[in-house]
């Protein structure tokens, strides 16, 4: 039986100099298969990124299985419920091979796991593809793949094992969300050419297995990146550019967030656009996303697409939302020190990610220590591990 498979929001973007991650382009680190014979029918597709209104359909996605994964994958078994959060944190992939590591909230290194690097794709030669870190979470594991597309899992308990195979190459990379329940994987196909790329979106089952179901084609500068689940009724596409040769704030990032129908790809809701572009990783509250104009206001947006709350900042920054939605984390570049609002509570480490509403997880190198943060006591201690955040466990937005 032949089988194929799919994070978050992660979101992390690879150039040739190594990863990034939401504020990579300002000179900063950042990150159903049918069952049998059944026949499964498409309902509508994903709107081109950028075009049309929330909630209508776009012309149907092609029947065409070309460039579709495929896996002769292990049966892996049900992961087991986990309690507590986690955070994820990625080694660089710059080199040959990189490490994915689960830190508690107090700091320990729960499970890593080593794995060949992917190799950098480029357009055509002439400028750098545009990637996320190869990671997704779900509730209880941390998936992630290696240089073959070979995608493995971790959970905070030391289990490890392989699930799916997923295409890979010179100009092709296979990006991947699994939901939060760890029933569906969402993996976009990317194949990159001189300009832009042609982007595949397929649903697969991972506990049951099966052919794939292609969703969605599409071909241009823009592509789509699955950067994870809002609940386990939408899947979240990131709408980036498929390729950098450098730029502004943000430009080789997420611009926007399309929630859409894991069944039809129809999309439901735009997160932030042109004007308001995504400045870090969502939660289950929401995403923040800034003026493009003079970067002096952040916005607080839900799901929907709707503003909530709004903000003065001094500039573009990475700016992340709890998961229970109450705080956002501004980092200060140059600094080990991160602001909340609307409290203005400085927290002495440089945050890129929430493991839960009170703990913050900075990321680091061979010159920088991560470490985590607890916002109600102050206290910051250090992690065994090297990396940038690449998402929580739980998973999901």
């Amino acid at each position: 039986m032949r089988k194929v498979a799919l994070p978050l929001m992660t979101v992390i973007s690879t150039h040739r100099t190594g990863p990034v991650r939401w504020r990579a382009s300002m000179g900063t680190r950042w990150r159903v298969p049918a069952l049998g014979a059944l026949a499964l029918i498409l309902a509508g597709a994903c709107s081109v990124p950028g075009t049309g209104a929330a909630k209508s359909p776009a012309p149907v996605a092609s029947s065409s299985r070309t460039s579709s994964p495929s896996a002769s994958p292990a049966q892996s078994p049900l992961p087991e419920p986990v309690a507590g959060a986690f955070g994820v944190l990625v080694s660089s992939l710059s080199s040959s091979s990189y490490t994915v590591s689960l830190v508690g909230v107090d700091g320990r290194v729960v499970a890593s796991q080593l794995a060949n690097t992917p190799a950098t794709v480029t357009c055509g030669g002439t400028a750098a593809g545009v990637v996320p870190a190869p990671v997704s979470t779900s509730n209880t594991r941390a998936y992630f793949m290696d240089a073959l597309g070979v995608v493995r899992y971790l959970a905070p308990n030391g289990d490890t094992g392989q699930t799916i195979t997923l295409p890979i190459g010179p100009a092709r990379r296979s990006l991947f969300a699994v939901s939060p329940d760890d029933a569906l994987m969402a993996v976009v196909v990317v194949d990159f050419q001189q300009g832009g790329a042609t982007t595949r979106l397929y649903m697969y089952q991972l506990q049951s297995g099966g052919a794939q179901l292609l969703l969605f084609s599409q071909s241009g500068a823009y592509t789509l990146w699955p950067t994870g689940w809002h609940g386990t009724t939408n899947l979240v596409l990131a709408k980036v550019p498929a390729c950098t040769q450098g730029g502004g704030p943000f430009s080789a990032a997420p611009q926007e967030l399309h929630v859409v129908d894991p069944k039809t790809a129809v999309r439901r809701f735009i997160v932030g656009g042109p004007t308001c572009v995504i400045a870090g990783p969502p939660s289950p509250a929401g995403a923040v996303c800034e003026d493009t104009a003079a970067f002096a206001q952040a916005k607080v947006l839900d799901w929907t697409g709707a503003t909530t709350h709004s903000y003065p900042i001094s500039g573009a920054t990475p700016a992340l939302i709890s998961p229970d939605g109450t705080l956002v984390a501004i980092a200060a570049y140059g600094a080990p020190t991160t602001t909340l609002i609307p409290t203005n509570a400085a927290v002495n480490l440089s945050a890129c990610g929430w493991i839960d509403s009170t703990h913050l997880l900075s990321g680091g190198d061979v010159q920088h220590q991560p470490s985590v943060a607890d916002i109600t006591t102050g206290q910051v201690v250090p992690v065994a591990a090297q990396g940038d955040c690449a998402g929580r466990i739980p998973g999901g937005w």
